[in-house]
């Protein structure tokens, strides 16, 4: 009873990862977190940020603006009335001369400058964002490289330790002949030497596996031991040449964005209107005949347009017209070649799908070659080395099922990758 309550409370102490490890992991999970981990994404919330601080700045256009000023002169003449009166003191001023004042700006209309400024930053906000979502997207070919690589080669340990036991059933049975005097003990030797080949191929495959995982794992930040049980599920493949790839959202809002610039251009060439007003104080003030100290202020309306550019505008926007067809043939460039790799991966899949068909007749053909030879081994007709070549075909026949299997798979991955679809 004891016993019994120890075991269970290990059970709940052993850590969660060794837990989890067991878990089948596919590839649509690898592909979230390396999404998930991938230090691009920290571009996402930088970008957003960026973007909040120009809306901010940009809010404030038609808040006053209020300037304090000051400034010290001294002018080598300064105003003079060239005559005398009688009874009458003409002041004279003073060619020093100073004053300090608020200046107050405040935009009544700003020609639609300050919504076509927001609208223009939204859309280079959209733009930069789906600039990290193609790159984003990129991660999914390697992910897709890499597991289906470390999935080729769980299958062929899997099939490795099947011949393993094979081997070892036949060993039991050969010692007890060689024991008997029935068999050469040179012909046990053989299959001892094979099982030994055996271990070798099992240790590189492990290392070449640790190495691909290592990189997954790098990928994903997922510890080893969490991408131990890879597993595939069958996609269901639909051929359908629509294309949803991120590319072609980006190709969307830079166009959005050359729209918004173009309006920009548009908007500074309205008229502006304006109040603006001083308050200050210094000498002289408003009134040039006073020689004294004084505070003075103004109040006034403005207005600013730019009537005539040298053309600048309609430059700049036959510039944005050529840009706009540099993003139209970059699309058409790259739907091009993303249907020829859709058209290619298409085809490697019937291709694939017909091999499997002969893959499973071969099969069967070594089975029945394999347990022919194997009885022909036991009643002494071939050799241990005839045994071992029959095998070894069955087994090869075998790797080559599992590596057509994985390949239809991986190009239905690809191909849904390539068109831009979640499996």
């Amino acid at each position: 009873m004891r016993i019994r309550k120890l075991v269970i409370l290990l059970w709940f102490l052993l850590p969660a990862q060794l837990l989890l490890a067991q878990e089948p992991v596919t590839i649509e999970q690898c592909q979230q977190w390396a999404r998930d981990y991938h230090p691009l994404l920290k571009q996402e919330e930088i970008y957003k940020k960026m973007s909040a601080l120009k809306f901010e700045n940009n809010a404030t256009n038609y808040l006053p603006q209020i300037d304090l000023k000051a400034q010290a002169t001294y002018q080598s003449e300064v105003t003079k009335i060239g005559i005398s009166l009688p009874n009458m003191n003409i002041p004279e001023i003073s060619k020093d001369q100073y004053k300090m004042y608020l200046d107050v700006k405040q935009t009544i209309w700003d020609g639609g400058l300050t919504k076509a400024n927001e609208i223009l930053e939204r859309a280079k906000e959209k733009s930069n964002l789906q600039g990290v979502e193609v790159e984003l997207y990129q991660v999914r070919e390697r992910v897709n490289r890499l597991f289906f690589t470390s999935f080729l080669i769980q299958q062929n340990l899997e099939l490795l330790v099947k011949k393993q036991e094979t081997l070892d059933s036949r060993k039991s049975r050969m010692e007890t002949a060689v024991e008997q005097g029935m068999l050469l003990a040179s012909e046990l030797d053989q299959i001892l030497a094979e099982q030994i080949k055996v271990k070798q191929q099992q240790i590189e495959l492990q290392s070449n596996r640790e190495t691909v995982l290592s990189a997954l794992s790098i990928l994903t930040g997922k510890q080893l031991d969490d991408l131990q049980n890879l597993t595939i599920e069958s996609t269901e493949f639909n051929l359908n040449n629509d294309l949803h790839r991120p590319e072609l959202k980006l190709f969307e809002t830079q166009t959005d964005l050359l729209v918004a610039s173009s309006d920009l251009l548009h908007k500074k060439r309205n008229p502006k209107l304006f109040g603006f007003g001083q308050a200050g104080y210094g000498r002289p003030g408003l009134n040039m005949l006073n020689n004294d100290f004084s505070t003075y202020g103004l109040v006034g309306v403005g207005l600013n347009w730019t009537v005539f550019d040298w053309k600048n505008t309609r430059r700049e926007r036959e510039l944005i017209q050529l840009q706009q067809q540099l993003i139209n043939t970059q699309q058409q460039q790259f739907e091009r070649n993303v249907n020829i790799a859709m058209d290619g991966e298409y085809r490697k899949i019937k291709q694939l799908e017909n091999i499997l068909k002969s893959d499973r007749e071969l099969i069967e053909l070594q089975e029945r070659i394999t347990r022919s030879s194997a009885s022909k081994l036991e009643n002494g007709t071939i050799t241990s080395s005839d045994y071992i070549q029959d095998l070894n075909a069955e087994i090869s026949a075998r790797i080559t099922l599992e590596t057509h299997k994985i390949q239809v798979e991986a190009a239905k991955i690809n191909y849904h990758t390539i068109k831009g679809n979640n499996y």
